[in-house]
C-alpha cells in the first residue's frame, strides 16, 4: 500500500514538473528560480516595489534568479514590434533600478515578452541615465498645467482617460 501511494506521488510530481516547465515556456521565462511575480495565486496583487528616494512604484510581472543574476521580466499582450517600444524600455528599466534598489543587487538586463518574440533589454548606466532624466522631466512637468502631447497615434488618444479634457487629442 505504501509503495503504491508512494508511487503516486512520485507520478504527480513528474507531472507538475512537467506543468511548471511547460508553462514558462510559453510565457517566454528563462530558466531559474521564480522570485516574485505581480499576482499571487489568489489572483490577488503582490506588493509593489517602492523607491522612497524616487518616488517610483513597479510591480514586475515576474522576477526571476538566474544563477547570481536577477532578471525582471515584463510581458506584454498587444502585438510583437520589431523592437520594444520605448516606453516598454523605460518601464522595464524602472523596474531594474526597483529591484536593484529592493534587492541591493543590479539587474545586468531584463526581458520583455510580446507574444511572438522576447527582448533582452541591457540595464546600462546610460539606460539608467536616461531613466533618471526621464523621471525629474515627469515630476518637473507633473505640476504644470500645459503639457504637450508626445504622440501622433490617434489610437492612443482615443485610449486615453484625459480624452475628454485634453486640447490636443487628435
Amino acid at each position: 500500500m505504501y509503495n503504491f501511494l508512494a508511487f503516486l506521488l512520485f507520478v504527480l510530481a513528474l507531472f507538475l514538473i512537467y506543468v511548471s516547465r511547460r508553462q514558462r515556456q510559453q510565457l517566454g521565462l528563462p530558466q531559474g528560480t521564480l522570485l516574485y511575480e505581480d499576482m499571487d495565486s489568489d489572483g490577488r496583487l503582490r506588493k509593489p516595489l517602492f523607491d522612497p528616494v524616487l518616488n517610483l512604484v513597479g510591480r514586475p510581472d515576474y522576477l526571476i534568479r538566474e544563477g547570481d543574476h536577477l532578471v525582471p521580466v515584463e510581458v506584454k499582450s498587444g502585438r510583437s514590434p520589431k523592437q520594444p517600444y520605448d516606453s516598454h524600455i523605460f518601464q522595464l528599466a524602472a523596474y531594474c533600478l526597483l529591484v536593484a534598489r529592493a534587492y541591493g543587487q543590479r539587474p545586468s538586463h531584463g526581458l520583455i515578452r510580446y507574444p511572438q518574440r522576447s527582448f533582452k533589454v541591457n540595464f546600462t548606466e546610460e539606460l539608467e541615465t536616461k531613466l533618471l532624466s526621464l523621471l525629474e522631466e515627469i515630476k518637473t512637468k507633473r505640476g504644470s498645467l500645459d503639457v504637450a502631447r508626445s504622440h501622433q497615434q490617434a489610437a492612443r488618444c482615443r485610449a486615453c482617460g484625459y480624452l475628454q479634457i485634453c486640447d490636443q487629442s487628435l
